[in-house]
């Protein structure tokens, strides 16, 4: 196996890369700006139509009779 510079040179400078990135005086983005929900009244109903199906759906517990 032989040594390559060129990759050792890209390693190094990506290694100061990252770690140069967390530095103080590091350029800030700004955070985003939430954006409304496009459909938040679909997103509504749609729920709670899977909410009645899977009630629906989901097997109910058995009762046990109690000896009496």
């Amino acid at each position: 196996m032989t040594f390559d510079p060129i990759a050792a040179d890209l390693a190094v400078r990506a290694a100061r890369a990252q770690a140069g990135s967390a530095r103080p005086d590091a350029p800030v983005l700004p955070d985003p700006t939430p954006r409304a929900p496009r459909a938040a009244a679909t997103r509504t109903r749609l729920a709670a139509r899977l909410h009645g199906l899977a009630r629906w759906v989901e097997p109910t517990p058995r009762r046990t009779c109690q000896p009496g």
